[in-house]
């Protein structure tokens, strides 16, 4: 399942970054390879700059061996070694009408001292985070994410877009980081999902992402905006860095296990406002935006 998983996301770093090149028009991607000392390593891509996109990155990595210290008390193990795989993606627009968005799907093996696997599980999953929010664009979005889960389980939408809000969720300001999408983790063998039915699921939301992003960009792309707009943006993004640096999970391991640091903070963005105290305007688009972000919202 590993290797197979591993082939899966080489194919669709290449597919991503090839449509989002293309959707850009100006930048490509610059790749770093990279190896960790103790197992593993992987294939960092960036775009800077672009027409449309302000910073991105497309990443994989692959890595592995014996568990740190720290994640071993996080997965309440002992020593143990593992494996670990993913494409994790987080995309800045320049334009504030288009809306950041994130990505990741990633594999994860435990083995015993003998090296037998002891669990194996997938997770990942999809999200938007507008700056001004166009409800269709939410709603595309969400389709989109519906129709992959539906093609597995009519179940598996309504639980991984509630994971995904409760996920999501910047406890310290009391507010949503976006619009949600889908999020799931530890989906292990049970007796009605084996871990091929749940790479078949994992995958078909990956080969969803183009579908559910591209058609977004294009049309926000082109609206026009203000420097009012574009320092609104920055300060939202303020709340995206607050998440990724204090919340994320993935960000956590990452470091933990001596991952690659350019490529765990590639999902920062490159421009980036604290304003003191700061509120919008009442009844203004920057105070719909934060209404919404308030309580999670049934999209479809």
């Amino acid at each position: 399942m590993k290797n197979q998983f591993y082939q899966y996301i080489l194919q669709l770093q290449d597919t991503i970054t090839a449509g989002l090149e293309k959707l850009d028009g100006i930048a490509q991607f610059k790749e770093d390879l990279w190896e960790r000392p103790e197992g593993g390593g992987g294939r960092t891509r960036v775009i800077e700059n672009g027409g449309v996109f302000e910073k991105g990155g497309v990443n994989i990595s692959a890595v592995h061996g014996a568990l740190p210290a720290a994640m071993q008390t996080y997965f309440g193990v002992g020593e143990v070694d593992f494996f670990a795989c993913g494409l994790s993606l987080v995309l800045h627009p320049k334009n504030p009408m288009v809306p950041t968005v994130h990505a990741n799907w990633r594999y994860f093996e435990m083995y015993d001292a003998d090296g037998s696997v002891l669990k194996s599980w997938f997770g990942g999953g999809q999200d938007l985070t507008p700056y001004y929010l166009f409800e269709e664009d939410a709603v595309h979005f969400h389709s989109v994410c519906k129709k992959a889960c539906d093609r597995h389980h009519s179940d598996f939408y309504p639980l991984y877009k509630k994971q995904c809000d409760a996920y999501f969720w910047n406890t310290h300001r009391e507010e949503a980081r976006g619009i949600g999408g889908l999020f799931f983790d530890h989906l292990q063998q049970t007796e009605t999902q084996s871990m091929q039915d749940w790479y078949a699921f994992v995958t078909e939301v990956g080969d969803s992402f183009l579908e559910a992003y591209m058609p977004i960009v294009e049309r926000r792309s082109k609206e026009s905006f203000t420097k009012a707009n574009k320092t609104w943006q920055e300060i939202r993004r303020g709340r995206y860095v607050e998440f990724n640096l204090v919340h994320d999970k993935g960000t956590l391991f990452g470091l933990k296990t001596n991952g690659r640091i350019e490529s765990i903070l590639m999902s920062l963005p490159p421009v980036v406002q604290w304003v003191y105290d700061h509120h919008p305007e009442s009844d203004s688009a920057e105070a719909r935006l934060l209404e919404v972000l308030a309580q999670p919202k049934a999209w479809v």
